[in-house]
């Protein structure tokens, strides 16, 4: 257990201005290393934003509220930062942070360092930033802000403090992880995820018309409760986008569900169906009753076949063969590894080996799916599984 050396969780500022993001952003400029961290607003949003930025220098934490600055355009000033080559920036779970501020900010990534890819690539029991502060720090990280309101101005004494220690041990965390990478001989592969994340790109986000399918329950339905639920999940992503609420916080998928099971011919006949509250009745009652008879209306078509396996590819039965050997060896071999299966080989990467079946490593380096470390470490092995099971 290593004692945290860097900066106390009260060492933190609060950056509230432009002028003082100008400043701190020349400051940073100077650095090699920095930790980062964010905090969004998604669970009281629809349409959420950052809210807050965490920065930590080897002395200093910092607290960049982008809300009282102007909006998260205005953190601008960090754009060098985070393109530099030269500065290391360091996340825990970075693809959410990157992905809000690609979003909200157009950033571009140079030179990352996740530690909970680290901790993955380690073999690590538990990759949370809590239990990894805890194995290597003894120290207890606060919790109970992770579900905080962060659009919400002013932030309490609590959120601060919960934010600040969110990127406390971040610098250190990442010494210790890359002499456990080098030691086990893998630092090259978190390297290579790292650079992944960096050139990732997320699609703009559109309104999933098939997201009703995937409803625990909605494949079941008759073709007509089908219909109804399609037009009920619809509406609340209307009513969702109106309000700036979470589609969930409008109503919940259970009780779309039990609607389109109900199919009520009447406003009054919502009030016996569970989470219809009187003031939900009184909101949304007329809404819900005529997406209800829009659904009555049309019985719904044969579901798309491309939601029952998005982005998995048709086997044949060799394919399958080959899969199911190609699962045995992941087992042995991530035992042996002590890593977890899903971050030695995803089913996806599992799948496009049993179907592209590659003869060579050339062969295997071609499969979007695998990564390079991958190929590199263990194309020989799967290329021999593969041959096995075909001689079967």
């Amino acid at each position: 257990m290593t004692p945290a050396l860097g900066p106390k969780l009260a060492d933190f500022e609060l950056i509230e201005s432009r002028a003082d993001l100008d400043s701190l952003a020349h400051e940073l400029m100077s650095k090699k290393v920095l930790a980062f961290d964010t905090e969004a607003d998604s669970f009281y949003h629809y349409f959420d934003k950052t809210c807050l930025v965490q920065v930590a220098t080897r002395q200093q934490i910092y607290l960049i509220d982008p809300l009282a600055i102007g909006g998260p355009k205005e953190l601008s000033p960090l754009a060098p930062i985070f393109a530099s080559p030269d500065i290391r920036v360091i996340f825990h779970a970075a693809e959410y942070d990157i992905f809000v501020l690609k979003r909200d900010c157009s950033f571009e990534f140079r030179n990352i360092f996740d530690t909970m890819i680290c901790a993955q690539m380690l073999g690590y029991p538990s990759v949370g930033l809590a239990s990894i502060a805890e194995r290597h720090f003894g120290v207890h990280l606060p919790k109970e802000q992770q579900r905080s309101d962060w659009s919400a101005r002013p932030l309490s004494a609590k959120q601060q403090s919960y934010a600040a220690s969110d990127v406390l041990y971040l610098i250190e965390l990442q010494e210790i992880l890359i002499k456990e990478l080098r030691a086990a001989k893998r630092y090259s592969w978190a390297k290579e995820e790292f650079e992944a994340l960096c050139g990732r790109r997320w699609p703009d986000r559109e309104f999933d018309e098939l997201g009703y399918l995937k409803i625990k329950g909605a494949r079941r339905l008759s073709k007509t409760s089908l219909s109804i639920l399609k037009e009920l999940y619809a509406m609340r992503d209307a009513r969702a986008r109106e309000m700036d609420r979470p589609a969930f916080k409008v109503l919940g998928n259970r009780t779309l569900l039990e609607i389109a099971e109900q199919a009520p011919d009447k406003r009054d006949d919502l009030g016996q169906i569970k989470g219809i509250t009187d003031l939900i009745q009184r909101r949304m009652g007329r809404d819900l009753m005529a997406a209800v008879r829009a659904g009555k209306k049309t019985e719904h078509g044969p579901i798309p076949k491309t939601t029952a396996r998005t982005g998995r590819r048709r086997l044949d039965r060799q394919g399958d063969k080959r899969l199911a050997a190609l699962k045995s060896w992941r087992v042995e071999k991530a035992q042996e590894l002590t890593l977890d299966p899903g971050v030695l080989c995803p089913n996806s990467s599992l799948e496009a080996i049993a179907f592209f079946d590659p003869k060579t490593k050339t062969d295997a380096a071609k499969i979007d799916e695998l990564k390079g470390w991958f190929v590199r470490e263990f194309a020989s092995e799967v290329i021999k599984v593969n041959t096995t099971a075909n001689a079967d």
